[in-house]
């Protein structure tokens, strides 16, 4: 018994030292209510630094990906809302860690945010286009996705037309799949070989991909069982940035029971509304500010089970 309890206390020592080396630290700070409504943002970033000379000599980094997840107060509903990389957005004043802070812009693209203030700065946009508190925020790079998909066994997708993507290198049959490692982030990053080719038709993968992801957790009682729970956060602060509003076991241990809670049928994933623009702005896009309205108020009431979105 002695020993179990030793193993146990290094290893929360080891999480706990894991989670509180090198987060993110958001602009904006409050009391955090974690039996109230939940709202979690989620970045990929598409940085090369430190990734290895297989995805290219890339000096920028940019927001590959961005996603806010909100969970409803009774814990029986969920939303997905993706950002597309291409959206045009104002930017307001960013926080800089080095000097003066960054100066507002107007109609940047939200995938940039990131070069100027850090992902703080993404995270600033979202909130200010969305008018919704955002507690919490997770990065997550390219060799992140490949640990994370490997530390959970792969992620069963189902292809329903065969994918050729020599920008990607993701090449695969039509059919039921199990994705993990480099395959997982190929999947994640294609869009050359799916739909039209636009940033628009890959995010339905990335969707697909983190519904499926979540299936998985769910059914193989990970949210359930304190070992698994405990494998699969350390992984997460091993291979992930993570804001300081995470960096508390009992927080991270709260946010995995409000998941576990909800039914993944009652789980909806939906787009920003938006228009794709021509001209100067030619396959850029913008919000469609009344739908967008509509969107977040239902967030921010709690009523995202009563948003209507497209089959």
């Amino acid at each position: 018994m002695g020993a179990i309890i030793a193993v146990a206390g290094i290893s929360a020592f080891d999480l706990y030292n894991t989670l509180n080396r090198d987060n993110i630290v958001l602009a904006t700070s409050g009391e955090i209510d974690l039996n109230g409504p939940i709202n979690f943002m989620i970045v990929g970033s598409d940085t090369r630094k430190g990734q290895g000379e297989e995805f290219g000599e890339v000096t920028s980094e940019l927001a590959d990906v961005i996603m806010l997840l909100h969970i409803s107060e009774d814990r029986k509903d969920a939303v997905v809302v993706s950002f597309p990389r291409d959206l045009l957005v104002s930017v307001p004043q960013c926080p800089n860690p080095d000097g003066d802070p960054f100066p507002a812009r107007k109609r940047q693209q939200i995938n940039s945010t990131i070069s100027s203030g850090g992902v703080a700065c993404t995270h600033l946009v979202v909130q200010e286009l969305t008018g919704l508190e955002i507690p919490f925020l997770a990065m997550i790079d390219f060799k992140g996705v490949i640990e994370m998909s490997n530390a959970i066994g792969g992620v069963e997708v189902v292809i329903d037309k065969p994918i050729s993507d020599d920008y990607s290198q993701f090449y695969i049959e039509a059919g039921t799949h199990t994705l993990k490692g480099t395959q997982a982030l190929a999947f994640l990053r294609t869009r050359h070989g799916i739909g039209d080719g636009s940033d628009l038709a890959r995010i339905s993968n990335q969707q697909m991909f983190l519904m499926a992801l979540f299936e998985k957790v769910k059914e193989d009682g990970t949210l359930n069982n304190p070992i698994y729970l405990y494998s699969l956060a350390s992984s997460a602060a091993r291979n992930m940035k993570l804001s300081e509003s995470i960096t508390d076991v009992a927080t991270m241990v709260t946010l995995a029971g409000a998941l576990r809670e909800v039914d993944t049928s009652r789980m909806k994933f939906a787009q920003v509304p938006a228009r794709v623009l021509s001209g100067v702005d030619d396959g850029r896009l913008e919000v469609i500010q009344e739908e967008a309205t509509i969107m977040f108020d239902k967030i921010r009431t709690d009523e995202a089970s009563k948003l209507e979105l497209p089959d």
